[in-house]
């Protein structure tokens, strides 16, 4: 194997790693979210659990963050709970920091 090519197969094991990571900190930070926004909603224990897991799920709608800001949004409106925009993109923002900091220290 030349040079350029052990290097070829280093940079592509990065990129997989790093994706592999992102796709975890994202799944880590939809699962905090749900957990935070079953919270403001009074639901706890198992019911907050299965929340947090259809917040995760429904980040498989489109790329980005759009689709779960959508579901804790539209959740939010039906629940009466009085979060803005600004707020909710705060805390996912937040969250996504607290979901780096635990996948990259679960090593």
């Amino acid at each position: 194997m030349s040079e350029l090519d052990k290097r070829e197969a280093s940079f592509e094991s990065k990129f997989a790693h790093d994706a592999e990571l992102k796709f975890k900190a994202e799944a880590r930070r939809n699962k905090l979210l749900g957990l935070w926004a079953a919270d403001l909603m009074g639901v706890s224990g198992d019911e907050a659990n299965e929340y947090a897991k259809e917040v995760i799920r429904s980040d498989f709608e489109e790329a980005g963050d759009d689709d779960v800001f959508r579901k804790i949004r539209a959740d939010f409106d039906d629940k009466g709970i009085e979060q803005s925009d600004h707020q909710l993109r705060r805390t996912m923002d937040e969250l996504m920091a607290t979901a780096i900091d635990q996948v990259e220290n679960e090593g």
